[in-house]
């Protein structure tokens, strides 16, 4: 088998570029919506690029109206605004940076003000940055993926609450990494430790007020995130690893949180999904 599984590249900036990925990710829905959550309104981190650009185009197919966040990355986000729109709802781009609490409050705000209500919270924004020894990993390096990664968690949910009534779901992206642990992404997978620690504690608190939080547990994806944070051999064998042998695609990804978005899963909270390429953890 060739390791090779895309060709080799890096991009020089976090989160990362979609339009400058070869090849493009898949991110367009496989099958027609079924108005699985018609009438509802998503407001989506990271939502410009990678699994985030896939969850808002899937969610706005079941008949959702879209707003998403991003950090600066005004391209793949127009490109993001288009694809919803062409699903025929309305989108809600906003640029900011979700380790700010006041930034997640004027974001909240502004959904309200656009869209009247609030149903479903996906937390997805995230960064990670390889260092090869504790040692190596600095104070400000560590600061910033919490902050990122989980404060920013924080900060969206506290701000989103009071506006989500009986029915509504968060949905928390966390990763494999969580479970097995990363030799290089010390920080980024106790970020995400911590966000399942998060769903489950935040489902047992709201599960009384009609609010259902899970999370799901993704593997290696292509997305922007990759390309931005490995060297160029690590890129091009991305996924090699899972025991399907390659890369997963953000659109095998987003049903995941349609499916914990909707009605299907009205008797799920405090779980997590794990679309992995076939690898076995602990739940």
């Amino acid at each position: 088998m060739n390791d090779k599984l895309q060709p080799e590249q890096t991009q020089d900036r976090q989160p990362g570029r979609e339009t400058e990925m070869d090849p493009q990710p898949e991110f367009a829905p496989r099958f027609p919506g079924a108005g699985r959550l018609k009438d509802k309104v998503a407001l989506i981190s990271g939502g410009d690029s990678g699994i985030g650009r896939a969850v808002a185009v899937a969610m706005a197919r079941e008949g959702a109206d879209i707003a998403f966040i991003y950090l600066e990355e005004d391209e793949d986000a127009r490109v993001t605004v288009s694809l919803i729109e062409d699903e025929g709802h309305p989108a809600l781009s906003l640029a900011g940076d979700i380790g700010d609490e006041q930034f997640c409050r004027d974001a909240v705000a502004r959904v309200m003000d656009r869209f009247g209500r609030l149903d479903i919270l996906v937390n997805n924004a995230a960064e990670q940055h390889e260092v090869d020894d504790l040692a190596d990993l600095s104070a400000e390096q560590l600061e910033r993926t919490f902050k990122t990664n989980v404060f920013g968690y924080f900060f969206l949910t506290k701000a989103a609450l009071p506006h989500l009534k009986e029915g509504a779901a968060i949905i928390n992206t966390t990763s494999v990494t969580a479970y097995q642990g990363h030799d290089t992404l010390l920080d980024y997978a106790a970020t995400r430790g911590a966000i399942v620690a998060f769903t489950r504690a935040l489902s047992t608190r709201y599960v009384s007020d009609g609010i259902r939080v899970n999370a799901v547990a993704p593997g290696p994806i292509w997305t922007p995130l990759i390309p931005a944070s490995f060297d160029a051999e690590g890129v091009a064998e991305h996924g090699a690893s899972t025991p399907m042998e390659r890369p997963g695609q953000p659109n095998e990804v987003a049903p995941a949180y349609v499916f914990l978005a909707s009605e299907d899963a009205s008797y799920m909270s405090g779980q997590v999904l794990h679309p992995n390429g076939g690898k076995i953890v602990g739940s």
